[in-house]
């Protein structure tokens, strides 16, 4: 079932245990220097056996712990306990006399245990508000595979270095149905084929959102339910092929729980990283390409500029779908080779990557469909286009963003099949992305939907959506999207 989470020792990582968001080593040393604080405080028989019991397990755990990376989250906790430890100790131990040492009066004790305890309570609350992000085991019948691969289009030279001898180069990553792999198999990481690119995106996606590196350091440490480079699903059966773009500034992961989740129900994910665009890029030769994407704060600027970089992803989608589509045809290597349907394939993006998706299906009709989320239209062309499109809205407000809703209703109005707007409560921005996996659940930030109801209902109408236009499946989806928000119906444009 969607939003069932591990909390097991795996590939030498330690994962955060189900609702309490921290290894169990760590969990061990919050209780240890819990116990050492209050143990002052306890009757008076209790009080040599559990801070001496809890002076061990904090040393030996606090070891332990330090032995490896430790999550910043840890470090007040082990700073509470190593201050009262001494203080802990001393106390119970008795003189050569037999008599015990004299005790710290009450009200000089109690501030000081407060300050401690405080300094324990960081790290639960701490790792609650930034979790090592915990994916939602996919709910499909097929294992989850995942590949990464880098495509240089010669025939486009890359706008956004000086010279114009680079030819433009994305990141390309895969998730598709693969075969049932052993319960042991080393699951792909979060942000990166190695832990070294892991790093630099984590740092990179906190410099580009203005906070200290550290508050993320959960995501180079998460594992996903995909197995690097596994065999494809057995038979002979193809696949739907779903190209996929992130916001601005995101990288090509920030979907992953709906790009896994949609793999296991049987369809290919191609998801970019646009050089110069993502916050960061590392390629094949190990360069790291940083984001040269910038606000000016000027509207008229800001919006000039979006119109640009709009253009370049939605080229950038019609290469990727060009160079699957020979995948597919054998004519260059790549993950999944034939299965893959490049007949039937759906164009999706969120954000800027939303508009980039809608641009790409009105420019490139081997489109078949078009998904949405969250994305505002900025195509200075907008013009009838012949595919179906489900766009994934937040409940916005005319006061917010007064343009948003009217531009993307006269864009679905072209459409010349029947396409739907689901406006889901209590979603923000980042609802339909990885981030309330791995963010505090603030509402003004990732919505009011919990950790992991975002991403499923990202999820649900996704594939509700997809089977009914890459598949042909005989289905009420106004039924199914509308068990998930508002749902807003366009009918076909007049004349088709």
């Amino acid at each position: 079932m969607w939003g069932r989470q591990s909390g097991i020792q795996h590939d030498g990582v330690t994962e955060t245990l189900p609702g309490l968001h921290m290894s169990l080593l760590e969990t061990v040393v919050v209780a240890g220097a819990a116990a050492l604080v209050t143990a002052r405080w306890l009757p008076q028989r209790m009080r040599r056996p559990t801070a001496f019991g809890a002076s061990v397990l904090v040393l030996l755990s606090g070891i332990a712990l330090v032995w490896g990376p430790v999550r910043w989250q840890m470090v007040p906790v082990l700073a509470g306990a190593a201050l009262v430890l001494p203080f802990a100790v001393a106390a119970e131990l008795r003189t050569r006399g037999g008599r015990p040492p004299r005790r710290t009066r009450w009200w000089a004790a109690l501030p000081v245990s407060l300050a401690c305890l405080c300094l324990v309570a960081v790290g639960p609350a701490a790792s609650w508000a930034f979790p090592v992000p915990a994916f939602p085991a996919p709910s499909g019948p097929f294992a989850v595979g995942t590949s990464v691969v880098q495509w240089t289009d010669a025939d486009r030279p890359e706008d956004a270095t000086p010279d114009g001898e680079d030819r433009r180069t994305v990141v390309v990553q895969l998730w598709y149905p693969a075969r049932k792999n052993p319960a042991d198999a080393r699951r792909a990481g979060y942000l990166g084929r190695t832990d070294r690119e892991a790093d630099i995106v984590s740092d990179a996606l906190a410099d580009y959102v203005g906070m200290p590196g550290f508050l993320l350091d959960g995501l180079p440490r998460a594992r996903t339910h995909a197995v690097a480079d596994a065999p494809v699903a057995d038979g002979t059966g193809r696949f739907p092929v779903v190209v996929f773009s992130p916001g601005l500034g995101g990288v090509r992961t920030q979907n992953s729980a709906w790009a896994q989740e949609l793999a296991s129900h049987g369809y290919v994910v191609a998801a970019l990283d646009h050089p110069y665009d993502s916050a960061a890029v590392v390629l094949a030769d190990g360069r790291t390409i940083r984001t040269k994407v910038t606000a000016t704060g000027d509207a008229d600027r800001d919006e000039a500029l979006a119109v640009k970089w709009t253009a370049v992803r939605a080229a950038d989608l019609g290469f990727v779908l060009t160079q699957l589509d020979r995948v597919a045809r054998g004519e260059i290597p790549g993950p999944v080779g034939g299965r893959m349907d490049t007949g039937r394939v759906a164009v999706a993006g969120h954000s800027l990557g939303g508009g980039a998706a809608l641009q790409a299906a009105r420019q490139d009709h081997r489109f078949d469909a078009v998904i949405d989320l969250d994305g505002f239209p900025h195509d200075p062309d907008a013009q009838p286009f012949p595919q179906p499109v489900l766009a994934l809205t937040q409940d916005v407000h005319q006061d917010i963003d007064p343009d948003y809703i009217p531009r993307l209703t006269h864009v679905l109005a072209l459409s010349g099949a029947t396409s739907y707007r689901l406006s889901v409560p209590g979603a923000a921005h980042l609802t339909f992305t990885d981030a309330p996996l791995y963010l505090p659940p603030v509402e003004s930030i990732v919505g009011s939907r919990g950790r992991t109801e975002g991403p499923h209902i990202t999820a649900a109408a996704s594939l509700a959506f997809l089977d009914t236009t890459l598949r042909d499946q005989p289905d009420d989806l106004a039924t199914r999207l509308t068990a998930h928000g508002a749902l807003t119906v366009y009918p076909p444009r007049d004349g088709t």
